[in-house]
């Protein structure tokens, strides 16, 4: 088992693909310099890393000129890249964003006009009668279809990463977590599962830890991250001939979510999900805001999570001739959302600074897609620091 050193000048806390990336970068730029990563759990990209559909979004629902837009984009076109050189399967097999009915079409049209100032790759609408042709299963009044979407293994990329991180000189650190950061005489003392680590300058890229971490070192309480638990079903194999690669409802703009949607993975199986429930922070008041603004919403994802029929339900809109008796349970997984004091939910990337030290506070999707050139923009600010 690696040992954390004593000292290193960079430290990077969180072993998932985004401080996996960090920390490769990093060291790219700081050639010679000692690194290393500390990650709390036995094994790399534990949690939101492997916990997901394995979609590389091609930057479609982005706000145009937001942190999201242009990363994604940048992101996606690097990450393809970077797999094509390691000889890691990315396949692009492309997503249809259906609208279901017409009063879906206004919220459709400005996802157009988003991809299209994102300059997403081949983006186009199609109609009714052209959804079939695509999706033979699928059904609805119109749809954008994104052929640059494509579907890759991230857990294999972050290992990847990681395998470039100790090439260059770097080292990886499983099974132990860090508890609090403490800035003091030019260092920051890192205290961890196995006694501390002093650093020259500390990267936190710590998801669902990101905002205890970041208060510990000193920083504002806001954001505050409000774990969300998303479950996936996924279809029997006689059924999986239903979906050929993607199929996304078109979301709601109030939500930083995608809705539940189908995925084929490159292991051919096909994912339905995921479900969207607060996993834990009931006793903060933003917690309590934001159950009060999305009540109806909560009430709805309670719902489908006790029940497959429920959950089905919505997913036949799209795929009308998809039965509950298709479906198998798969798996879960919690991702990390951020709010702000007043319950909303913060919908771009966001990074804030300690003595000696940057905090990655919000990073939910696509940061997965995004990690290349997210981690160039982290280092960036790591070095102003």
């Amino acid at each position: 088992m690696t040992e954390p050193p004593k000292s290193c000048d960079l430290l990077v806390v969180g072993g998932g693909i985004l401080g996996l990336a960090v920390a490769r970068e990093l060291l790219a730029r700081q050639q010679g310099a000692s690194l290393c990563v500390l990650e709390r759990e036995p094994e790399l990209g534990a949690h939101q890393t492997s916990h997901s559909s394995g979609v590389i979004h091609a930057g479609i629902y982005y706000a145009p000129g937001s942190l999201k837009a242009r990363l994604c984009v940048e992101g996606a076109r690097d990450l393809y890249a970077y797999c094509d050189q390691r000889g890691i399967e990315a396949r692009r097999d492309g997503k249809l964003i259906v609208a279901a009915s017409d009063d879906e079409l206004p919220r459709l049209d400005e996802l157009e006009r988003r991809g299209q100032a994102n300059q997403v790759p081949g983006l186009r609408r199609i109609g009714a009668d052209e959804i079939a042709e695509v999706e033979p299963h699928a059904r609805g009044v119109a749809a954008l279809h994104s052929p640059a979407t494509g579907v890759v293994d991230f857990t294999r990329v972050a290992r990847s990463f990681a395998a470039d991180v100790e090439a260059a000189g770097g080292s990886v650190v499983t099974g132990c977590g860090v508890t609090t950061l403490r800035a003091g005489d030019g260092v920051v003392r890192v205290e961890h599962a196995r006694g501390s680590t002093d650093a020259g300058y500390v990267v936190c890229c710590a998801g669902a830890w990101a905002d205890r971490l970041a208060v510990a070192a000193g920083g504002d309480p806001e954001p505050r991250i409000a774990p969300v638990r998303g479950t996936y079903l996924k279809l029997r194999p006689e059924r999986r001939d239903l979906v050929r690669a993607s199929i996304y409802p078109v979301p709601d703009p109030d939500l930083p979510f995608l809705g539940a949607h189908f995925t084929r993975t490159l292991d051919g199986e096909v994912l339905l999900g995921p479900s969207a429930l607060l996993a834990g922070g009931y006793g903060r008041p933003e917690t309590w805001r934001l159950m009060g603004r999305f009540w109806r919403y909560g009430a709805a994802e309670l719902g489908r999570a006790a029940s497959r029929r429920l959950y089905v339900r919505g997913l036949r809109r799209y795929v009308p001739d998809l039965r509950p008796a298709d479906t198998l349970r798969a798996f879960a997984g919690v991702r990390a959302q951020a709010l702000d004091r007043k319950g909303r939910l913060v919908d771009d990337f966001v990074v804030d600074r300690t003595e000696g030290a940057l905090h990655v506070r919000n990073a939910p999707s696509p940061a997965a897609t995004s990690s290349l050139a997210l981690a160039r923009l982290i280092a960036d600010e790591a070095e102003k620091g």
